[in-house]
């Protein structure tokens, strides 16, 4: 390194806090004067915890800022116990230890002098003797400063593997305060949370940490990464006959070894085991119950029959009321929702499933039920809200979700405390996964009767589970499926085609009169020249459609050159200009920008939202779109307008959003939008089923348009596969 220890140079600073003129607390995003030698640089960065009067040393470089000027962008930091009376007072006037201000610094510096640290951190007690602080006090400023030196000491632990410092504050709000020594007695942690670590990458750690390959700890993690890791694919459970093939590839153990081991982990119940069929299949506990629980539930619902005949008359006059004609399937549908506890009313697009819903509504209300409307995502609860006039909620905010740490969700409402429903309904029900739709029949009565409304020939949740259909196939649960498509939803090829591809006949590709469109192209180029075309010139032009708002791309694939990945690059430079000349940030790659159409991937029950006139609130959840209306670099914070709330995201949570100007089919779930446009070129074969086109198609309300190989599309149609999923709660209710 150049120069002495107090100056600077390109790759490294070293010197002392001055002052700290800003810091974000939820992200440790923090702007710092630092005192280097006769120099004062303004440092910037990931830098938790950092406080006036320490000594540190920044790892970085130098930037040219447009606002500000000349700064150091810090990577990575180390920071410094203050050494002498002076720079310790400074450093606890700060405010950097919660529960000491500037006079408690000045007893405690006059009282010890340079040993302050030391008895703070070891002595705690004998901070009592000082006039003003309690044993309880004492205590806490202990706790305090042990959980700043706890962050430190797990980033200086993940530095030398590449983890962030914004990565390393998430991982001590998740794991807890001990996260550095629970790590190094066994990284194989980092898998067990939402924090984007993969087996291969902890297997760095470990060995540095000088853990066996062999060890059973790294055995018993790599078969609960297996397990964790197929929930991205839906599957509650595996067959441990396919589950032990590929734990053989990932540990490069003996199979029998490992099978011994899954032996020993169902005996320590680490894991669960159930046998279905010739088969014994694994599974992570809090899934085995999850379906078991539902199971019970389902099954007592099914033994309390609540017999309340709806008379013919009460029918005629709620069709006289809402100027309908039901058919028999319908009344069929309004006589089962008063006869059982538990039902479930299917169909595809036009068939009548609102309209029947409104009556079942409307007779519930004229016996004075009350009745809990709820939808799994924000735009499918607003939809319902729409077609039913009336108040519906997210399942997560009818449960009133609470984030806890460490990935875990808590509802207020549950057995305890229970909705206060005597009929609840869900919409589009095939998006329930196993985890929540437990969550929500432990919220309701026994005497809350429950109808599920959805379309079974969707895609099943993006989450673990295949509630619905499992529910259907069990042959338990009373159904009802409607399929008569009515006139006034005749006359629309999305609803005709979208019934001709689940039913596997060939769609009507040629009409050019209609609200379904196919555009032949042959390349992967002129597909997205025509898809780039349509959302920012031609539709527009033609239907007065704005292009963000009513026009959505949804994609088959994430990847590939027609993946949603590219099209929303290309669509970003293409529909909003703060693209080519903005302010931006970043995150895994992707740039953000003012006036960037965005989307939440997954629930995060801490961001706080508010609203106009002051009213705030926590939770963003997986699936709700909205608009990047400012951009904070030097704050490294971006701001996000959900509708009529704003929401704040910190360079800690912004890898939680990704634009949205594509989306995949399986995001597109339980929205609607004025125009869709499907790009049907190099589609994975796995990817290219009748399903997955038929939810593509059933998204579009106005306007529906495929671009791209007619081959593959009509393939697409042809392929009846179902999204396989391995799950035990059909096994569960036919027992």
């Amino acid at each position: 390194m150049k120069g002495s220890t107090e100056q600077i140079d390109e790759c490294r600073l070293k010197g002392t806090v001055h002052r700290i003129t800003y810091k974000n607390d939820n992200n440790g995003y923090t702007v710092a004067v630092i005192k280097a030698g006769r120099e004062s640089v303004t440092a910037v960065g990931v830098m938790p915890f950092l406080a006036e009067g320490e000594s540190a040393e920044f790892d970085g470089e130098y930037i040219i800022h447009p606002t500000y000027g000349k700064q150091f962008s810090v990577k990575s930091y180390e920071r410094k116990t203050p050494k002498t009376s002076a720079a310790i007072l400074k450093y606890l006037s700060s405010g950097a230890i919660k529960g000491v201000g500037q006079s408690t610094a000045i007893k405690i510096v006059e009282r010890f002098g340079s040993n302050s640290i030391n008895i703070i951190e070891h002595y705690p007690e004998e901070l009592a003797s000082i006039n003003g602080i309690s044993i309880n006090k004492a205590l806490a400023i202990n706790a305090e400063f042990k959980r700043q030196f706890g962050l430190k000491d797990i980033t200086l632990l993940l530095a030398p593997y590449g983890v962030s410092p914004d990565r390393c504050v998430k991982i001590y709000k998740t794991i807890g305060s001990e996260c550095a020594k629970l790590i190094k007695d066994n990284p194989y942690i980092l898998c067990r949370y939402d924090l984007d670590f993969g087996f291969e990458t902890v297997e760095k750690m470990a060995f540095d940490f000088g853990i066996s390959p062999d060890s059973k700890q790294r055995l018993w993690s790599g078969i609960e990464y297996i397990l964790r890791s197929n929930l991205l694919n839906g599957h509650t459970c595996l067959p441990k006959k396919k589950l032990l093939p590929v734990a053989v590839k990932l540990l490069e153990s003996d199979y029998f070894r490992l099978d011994n081991i899954c032996s020993e982990m169902v005996e320590s119940f680490a894991v669960s085991a159930v046998r279905i069929g010739d088969d014994e299949f694994l599974s992570l506990p809090e899934y085995f119950s999850a379906e078991e629980y539902i199971a019970a539930r389902v099954c007592a619902c099914l033994e309390k029959r609540d017999v309340e005949p709806i008379h013919k008359l009460e029918i005629d006059y709620v069709e006289n009321k809402l100027g309908i004609k039901f058919e028999k399937r319908q009344r069929d549908a309004i006589r089962m929702a008063f006869s059982e506890s538990i039902m479930i009313l299917t169909g595809g697009p036009g068939t009548g499933k609102t309209t029947t819903l409104n009556g079942i509504i409307e007779l519930f209300e004229q016996r004075d039920y009350d009745i809990a409307l709820a939808a799994p995502t924000g735009r499918a609860a607003k939809r319902m809200t729409e077609l039913t006039g009336r108040a519906a909620k997210t399942i997560h905010r009818l449960l009133q979700a609470e984030w806890v740490g460490g990935g875990e969700t808590r509802f207020a409402r549950n057995e305890r405390n229970p909705i206060k429903a005597d009929v609840l309904i869900v919409d589009e029900s095939s998006m329930l996964d196993s985890l929540l739709f437990e969550s929500l029949i432990r919220s309701v009565g026994l005497n809350c009767k429950i109808i599920l409304v959805g379309d079974v020939d969707q895609l099943p949740s993006i989450s673990a589970g295949n509630v619905l259909c499992d529910l259907i196939q069990s042959k338990k649960v009373p159904y009802i499926a409607l399929k008569k498509v009515f006139r006034q939803s005749g006359d629309s090829l999305i609803i005709n085609n979208a019934h001709a591809i689940i039913n596997g006949d060939i769609p009507d590709l040629l009409r050019k009169d209609g609200d379904f469109f196919f555009i032949e192209r042959d390349s992967s180029s002129s597909v997205l020249d025509t898809v780039c075309n349509l959302c920012s010139d031609r539709l527009p032009q033609a239907y007065g459609f704005n292009p963000t708002i009513d026009i959505q791309v949804i994609c088959p694939s994430k990847k590939f050159e027609t993946g949603s990945i590219n099209i929303n690059n290309l669509l970003q430079q293409l529909l909003n200009p703060n693209a080519r000349t903005g302010t931006h940030l970043s995150s895994k790659g992707t740039y953000f920008y003012k006036g960037d159409k965005v989307m939440q991937i997954k629930n995060n029950y801490d961001l706080v939202w508010e609203k106009p006139g002051g009213e705030s609130g926590f939770g963003v959840f997986n699936g709700d779109v909205g608009y990047i209306s400012d951009i904070n670099p030097s704050a490294g914070n971006i701001t996000v307008l959900f509708e009529d709330k704003t929401v704040i995201y910190t360079t800690e949570n912004l890898s939680e959003i990704e634009l949205a100007y594509a989306l995949t089919v399986h995001k597109s779930q339980g929205s609607e939008f004025e125009c869709v446009v499907v790009p049907v070129f190099g589609v994975p074969s796995p990817l290219a089923y009748r399903n997955l086109l038929y939810t593509a198609i059933t998204r579009a309300k106005k306007l529906f348009i495929a671009v791209g190989d007619r081959q593959i599309f009509f393939k697409m149609c042809a392929n009846d596969k179902k999204t396989l999923r391995y799950t035990m709660l059909k096994h569960f209710l036919e027992q």
